[in-house]
């Protein structure tokens, strides 16, 4: 593809610093950035994102890392001293998104609150991401990801009846307040420039993002006082979807939908459960889930998950494996819809990573830049801020920058 075959992207002079670390401030500038967001990423001189050392490394950094920070510049500054916060409130003057994530008030005692940093720039739009939010008796708290999974109601339903609750594996609750975070963005930026309004706060919870995602949980207890129970891998008021066990693994069938379920029933030989007059509704089939539970599990033990997966196919049936990463590397459909890339690092080696989402038509996200070095980026930014030579080398002198 030519240079001017190059679609255009969505966010393209749009700037954004990040003081966030680790997982749901870096990850809403990760989003920004694939979109065309010129994301400058502030780091503490030194060690920098506590992420550059998280799970498994290659060459001393964390490959997490280098999908995580792609596409953004880095800039070693020193936050806790006058100076940097002096070069902090430059860069915010400059830009039209500030994304953080440290405890409530953190910013306020280097003096980069919002009432100061609005002042400099009226335009700004400050995503603030936090375990509990900007306000509230829990705001001074400490929150990690796996606390807002507790509070929002996700922690209790996963794992097995009378178990343990198990955590889901990632970090979702931190994912989940990025993509709040950013939904948030958008929203502020369009109003700013469509409405002609200033810019504005987006205070994003951790705890509020799980909470959202919910589904019917509250409205269940306020009518019914019910309390949702963790329930393994089926959906409790939805039938039948479970995982099946089959003779070399498990295989998910979603067969809920009235005319699904009694293509699934005569694909397994249940003709009599495909006709009961009782089963043609969700209402009938979630009083006897026991038994068509059974009856399909049955039906899959003798069977290995490919001649399950196979038969409902044929049967226009939803399902599917539990895949592992091994199964996601290998499986076609990633590859021919993009979702598996090759990115080169800054040091030449090259690794796997997850493709760009959402994917748009016109304007779509793309990988652009490898992740940065630890303020690989400090000098050509501070000069586009206005700062000669003589002053950025005063300032590394100071401590100041990495």
């Amino acid at each position: 593809m030519t240079a001017a075959a190059v679609p255009p992207l969505a966010l393209a002079g749009v700037r954004v610093v990040e003081m966030g670390q680790l997982i749901a401030g870096p990850f809403a500038g990760k989003m920004l950035a694939e979109f065309g967001a010129d994301v400058i990423k502030v780091e503490p001189p030194g060690e920098g994102d506590p992420l550059r050392k998280w799970r498994l490394l290659k060459d001393g950094t964390s490959v997490w890392w280098q999908v995580q920070s792609r596409n953004k510049r880095s800039i070693a500054l020193d936050l806790r001293s006058a100076e940097g916060q002096d070069v902090a409130r430059r860069l915010v003057a400059e830009a039209d998104v500030l994304i953080e994530n440290f405890r409530p008030g953190t910013l306020e005692g280097w003096g980069l609150g919002w009432e100061q940093l609005s002042a400099l720039n009226p335009g700004l739009v400050m995503l603030r991401i936090s375990g509990y939010g900007q306000t509230g008796p829990y705001r001074d708290q400490p929150g990690f990801g796996v606390i807002g999974e507790a509070m929002g109601g996700l922690r209790y339903l996963t794992g097995e009846p009378g178990r343990v609750p198990v955590r889901v594996g990632v970090s979702i609750g931190d994912t989940l307040a990025a993509l709040h975070g950013v939904i948030g963005v958008l929203l502020a930026l369009y109003h700013r420039k469509v409405n002609g309004g200033a810019g504005q706060v987006i205070d994003v919870a951790l705890y509020e993002s799980v909470f959202n995602v919910m589904e019917s949980l509250i409205p269940e207890y306020s009518v019914f006082g019910v309390v949702r129970e963790p329930s393994g891998s089926s959906m409790p008021g939805i039938a039948p979807t479970n995982a099946y066990r089959c003779r070399d693994g498990y295989a998910l069938i979603a067969g809920n939908g009235d005319s699904i379920f009694k293509r699934l029933m005569e694909a397994i030989g249940r003709k009599d459960l495909a006709d009961a007059p009782d089963l043609a509704n969700n209402v009938g089939r979630v009083a006897r889930v026991a038994e068509i539970d059974t009856a399909i599990e049955a039906w899959t033990s003798t069977r290995s998950v490919a001649e399950v997966l196979a038969a409902m196919a044929a049967a226009r049936v939803p399902a599917g494996r539990v895949y592992t990463a091994k199964d996601i590397a290998e499986d076609p459909h990633y590859r021919a819809r993009d979702m598996i890339l090759t990115q080169v690092t800054r040091d030449g080696w090259s690794l796997e990573v997850p493709g760009v989402v959402p994917k748009l038509s016109a304007t779509p996200g793309r990988l652009r830049t490898a992740a940065p070095r630890l303020g690989e980026d400090t000098d050509a930014v501070l000069r586009e801020l206005g700062f000669d030579d003589a002053a950025i080398a005063a300032l590394r002198a100071k401590g100041v920058l990495g």
